[in-house]
């Protein structure tokens, strides 16, 4: 047996079956392996990063790890900024990387990393964004390389196998072994136990803040049961709208610089937080005092913060555990009444095209229940995650641990592998010139996936910036007009396209579209300088923020007293 054909059987054996990634001379040998394999099969993507975001989109929907696997050189360098995504949002991707043959490897080799010569350190690239990464250098070696890989996926981290392609092609002497994982560690009893003391001595209202980690730890039960224990209300990260049922009737809405003005209300008013799966980042955070509030916080790593910490790698038994050991709170009597959710209230924009609020409620009448929903980076993913709410049994996915556009595109399309509904992808033109062009695998595959392109003819947040920050005299962020839909329609044909700029419009083409059987583009066109519903661009202390005094500065009026003596 080949070392590829033992390392796709232990894939298959731990419930992998598919295999994302683009193919090349040095990973050829794995997807031989995986034609021949049964159970598995793999999907050759157009960009290595949109592979990336493929495995990663899966592995978040499906709460269990997902391959993605490249060759050498610009296809191995192309991946890192999706593990790096993974690795920051915490995403179990193993990540199989090809390598030249080991006789090449500092001898002139093609695309070589090994770090010989002058060359590349492959190694040294990818450990920074990897919670394991090894490099093969024995055909014995396979079975320790996958057992360390497989320990960091438990834990929920990306991990990184670099294969050079003979000891792909080697035979095994004999058959190959893993280690045994050592069990995943919730929180000791004694721990619990003082935990939910600290929760039973708690007086006043508890607001839950609900993070990525209860979705991707498919603890959601767990938690709503917590919750109801603790009588609690409960918000939700930007990055984690589908960790609680849009209808519960405690959900205040999204907290942080995309939230609702409920939940800072609330946070106003003498409550004591419990964060619960998320370390709280300034996304999260926004513009709250935490240091005025008392904060508990339960998860696999701490808030930043300060808190009281209860650590465990099982947050679901964890919650469980708490919701056993806590008798019932007094219920308030406002606990469903008092706070309803409330909307940041932008400028006012009378503009060409469709509002931003306006693309959302459409999309939010006309998205069904069970559909997936992946959101991408900008202004348009701020009035996505502010005014659209997650479907019924359906997941909504936005990545903010490193933000990069375009990964919805990929995302969306690795969800659509995994589960059966209708896949929905928001992402703005910028977005969409980046790593649009996936679209194509999405119409190789039939897949179920709407692309809806918000196109404002700009990298609209960074023009935002310039006017609200820098004074508006200029702009390197606005671009020619382009006809997105048409251009696809004509470039794939056979692809449905609508391009949308009314209401009635836009609300006509999704309704078309969500009974459409395969993929399908949604252009609707908006204004490149309407504001988002995004926090920090509606408060009142954004003039003192403002840069744009120095804007005469090639006149010579402002420049700093040291640079002007020079």
């Amino acid at each position: 047996m080949r070392v590829v054909d033992w390392l796709v059987s232990e894939l298959r054996r731990h419930a992998v079956d598919v295999v994302f990634g683009v193919d090349g001379a040095n990973i050829e040998d794995l997807y031989d392996a995986v034609h021949y394999a049964p159970g598995v099969h793999a999907v050759v993507a157009k960009h290595e990063f949109s592979a990336g975001t493929m495995a990663d989109g899966y592995a978040r929907v499906t709460s269990r790890m997902s391959v993605v696997a490249t060759t050498s050189g610009g296809g191995a360098v192309n991946l890192v900024p999706a593990l790096a995504e993974s690795y920051a949002s915490a995403v179990p991707v193993l990540a199989i990387v090809g390598q030249p043959p080991r006789s090449l490897e500092g001898n002139g080799a093609f695309q070589d990393g090994s770090g010989r010569a002058g060359s590349m350190d492959l190694r040294a690239v990818f450990q920074p964004v990897s919670g394991y990464c090894a490099r093969v250098e024995h055909p014995g070696e396979i079975a320790e390389a996958l057992s360390g890989a497989l320990a960091a996926i438990r834990d929920g981290l990306p991990a990184v196998l670099l294969i050079p392609k003979d000891i792909q092609q080697a035979r095994l002497a004999v058959e190959a072994q893993l280690r045994e994982p050592l069990p995943r560690l919730g929180a000791v009893p004694v721990q619990l136990a003082d935990f939910a003391g600290h929760l039973i001595e708690t007086s006043g209202r508890i607001l839950v803040v609900a993070g990525p980690e209860v979705t991707r730890r498919d603890a959601r039960e767990e938690l709503a049961d917590l919750v109801d224990r603790l009588d609690a209300l409960v918000a939700v990260s930007p990055d984690a709208k589908d960790a609680v049922k849009s209808e519960n009737p405690r959900l205040l809405g999204v907290i942080g610089v995309m939230g609702h003005p409920a939940v800072e209300q609330v946070m106003r008013h003498g409550v004591t937080c419990v964060c619960v799966g998320t370390t709280m980042p300034v996304m999260t955070r926004g513009a709250v005092d935490f240091s005025q509030i008392p904060v508990l916080s339960i998860g696999s790593a701490a808030p930043h913060v300060a808190s009281r910490h209860l650590q465990t790698h099982d947050l679901a038994s964890t919650l469980a555990g708490l919701a056993a050991a806590l008798p019932a709170r007094p219920e308030a009597a406002d606990s469903e009444t008092l706070y309803a959710p409330a909307h940041l209230e932008p400028p006012v924009h009378d503009g060409d095209g469709v509002r931003y609020h306006d693309v959302m409620h459409v999309l939010d009448r006309v998205i069904p229940a069970g559909a997936d929903i992946f959101v991408d980076a900008g202004n348009t993913g701020a009035a996505a995650v502010h005014y659209l709410g997650a479907r019924q049994h359906g997941r909504y996915v936005v990545a903010l641990g490193m933000g990069g556009m375009g990964y919805a595109f990929g995302a969306g399309i690795g969800c659509a592998f995994a589960r059966p509904g209708r896949t929905v992808v928001i992402a703005g033109d910028g977005a969409f010139f980046m790593h649009g062009m996936e679209i194509h695998t999405a119409i190789e595959h039939r897949l179920p996936v709407t692309f809806v392109i918000v196109n404002n003819n700009a990298h609209a947040m960074c023009v935002t910036r310039e006017q609200l920050y820098y004074g508006g005299s200029y702009s390197f962020n606005r671009f020619a007009p382009s006809h997105i839909a048409s251009g696809l329609g004509a470039m794939f044909p056979g692809l449905m396209c609508h391009s949308a700029d009314t209401v009635a419009d836009l609300e006509a083409a999704m309704r078309q579209v969500m009974t459409h059987h395969g993929p399908s583009v949604v252009e609707v066109i908006c204004s490149t300088d309407e504001i988002p519903p995004f926090a920090p661009f509606l408060s009142p202390e954004i003039a003192k923020e403002r840069t744009h005094d120095r804007h005469d500065c090639k006149n010579g009026q402002s420049w700093p007293q040291s640079l002007a003596r020079a």
